[in-house]
């Protein structure tokens, strides 16, 4: 690169100023829980005041597939790892 199109550090970081990463704008759901806005709440399933998200068939539903899952790798031999379900 020539020297007279070299750009200083000033000015390469003015231009990189507004390149910064933001956190996450989150709201509180009726349910108390942080949720991200305009999206149907992970913890009570609702949206704008009317549940949207059956939880309680979902969360049978996930400990179906992780019981045929463990099933699975005893039957291979493999060893299984217990997971604890995360609480938000």
């Amino acid at each position: 690169m020539v020297v007279r199109m070299r750009a200083n550090r000033s000015k390469t970081g003015m231009r990189r100023s507004h390149a910064a990463i933001s956190g996450a704008r989150l709201s509180k759901c009726e349910c108390g829980a942080n949720k991200i806005p305009h999206r149907a709440c992970q913890a009570c399933g609702k949206y704008n005041g009317k549940v949207v998200i059956d939880i309680v068939a979902r969360t049978k539903r996930e400990q179906r597939r992780t019981k045929r899952h463990e099933k699975e790798l005893k039957e291979s031999g493999k060893e299984t790892k217990e997971k604890v379900p995360e609480k938000t």
